[in-house]
């Protein structure tokens, strides 16, 4: 019996070694921060997980889910009226979402305006009231 016998190899090599090649790191083959690559149903551009945010349909409205913790399949979208609006205009959130009919998008309409006061998009003086909770007393 002339075959390969478990001492035949080169040290440190299994079977397929000669035929396999290290793919370097893990971190190296990762998207940056570890992060899923979504894409957006308005502007059809690819981004980061993290910076989309996430919908869902429930009896024919779009509800957003910024935890990612609702049930059933979502569409990702950038968190700019614009790409709400273009996503409405192609109706793509029924198509993405594989439900019949128009959606309400009210719901994420108000979320995204919502997200614009938190981080700060009003820059006209005076628009945010600051409420101090502290008593000056």
């Amino acid at each position: 019996m002339s075959g390969s016998r478990r001492g035949d190899h080169p040290p440190g090599g299994g079977l397929h070694s000669a035929t396999a090649h290290d793919p370097g790191p893990v971190a190296a083959r990762r998207a940056p921060e570890n992060s899923p690559v979504r894409t957006c149903v308005g502007c059809r551009t690819r981004s980061q997980a993290d910076d989309l945010l996430r919908v869902v349909a429930e009896h024919g409205a779009l509800v957003p889910d910024p935890r990612r913790r609702f049930p059933g399949r979502g569409a990702w979208l950038h968190p700019d009226p614009e790409c709400l609006h273009r996503a409405e205009r192609r109706s793509a959130f029924p198509r993405a979402l594989r439900v019949p009919g128009p959606l309400d998008t009210t719901a994420v309409r108000a979320h995204l305006a919502g997200a614009g006061a938190v981080t700060g998009a009003r820059d006209t003086p005076g628009s945010v009231i600051e409420e101090s909770k502290v008593d000056p007393s």
